[in-house]
């Protein structure tokens, strides 16, 4: 039986004016947030403070890929400002990984990307210079360093998410992006999924973007998807 993973919405805007109109039009729904290089290199991290003030988590989505050091220190602040989730880059191995864990302490849970779901197998391949690459074995790949530098848990699609569960990975958790309504565009996405697909797959966390903030109404296709969360 799935569970249902914890909905975490994009604020993939502008500006903190624009943050605040959104969370509000979601009017006390959401209260996970993803604050992505596109907010936070605007804001800074002003906006983490006045989402922690509102009693909101935040996933702070920066993909760090630097040397360990450097790494470590920008988790730890990472970790000061209240951020729940923090995101770093698997090719950047296996002691940054380590630093990233080292820098968060047990208040943040560290999530190591493997393959951008807005990549496709032949450009996957392109940009690792060893086709051919399968996106499901790379992202077991990256998982499996991932798990072995204490991360708590990977960001993959949700057609690797089962797989990375069945390769014997399970004590991570799984973070599926990408989400979308039956249906809908999928834009610069390459590979895509559902929300019910997600909670099949046994994704613990799924962040949901366009599919909600690009509508007339995010409020309502917030509930919309959220009740395909719950099966």
């Amino acid at each position: 039986m799935s569970i249902s993973p914890q909905p975490i919405l994009a604020l993939d805007v502008q500006s903190l004016a624009a943050a605040r109109d959104l969370v509000a039009r979601l009017d006390g729904r959401a209260d996970f947030f993803k604050v992505g290089l596109q907010l936070f290199t605007s804001e800074g991290p002003t906006v983490v403070g006045w989402l922690r003030a509102l009693g909101k988590r935040v996933f702070l989505d920066l993909k760090m890929h630097d040397i360990p050091n450097t790494v470590l220190q920008a988790a730890d602040r990472a970790a000061g400002m209240g951020v729940q989730l923090l995101t770093v880059h698997g090719l950047g191995g296996e002691r940054m990984i380590e630093a990233a864990v080292a820098g968060a302490g047990s208040a943040m849970g560290v999530l190591v990307v493997t393959v951008l779901t807005s990549l496709d197998e032949t450009e996957l391949a392109a940009s690792l210079g060893r086709p051919p690459v399968s996106a499901r074995e790379e992202v077991l790949r990256l998982a499996s360093i991932a798990r072995s530098a204490g991360a708590h848990g990977v960001v993959c699609g949700g057609a690797e998410c089962a797989a990375v569960a069945q390769a014997g990975a399970s004590a991570l958790r799984v973070l599926v992006p990408g989400i979308r309504l039956a249906g809908s565009v999928a834009d610069d996405q390459r590979r895509t999924t559902s929300a019910a697909e997600a909670r099949q797959a046994g994704a613990s966390y799924v962040v949901i973007g366009r599919a909600v903030t690009g509508t007339e109404n995010p409020a309502a296709a917030w509930d919309e998807i959220t009740r395909q969360l719950a099966g």
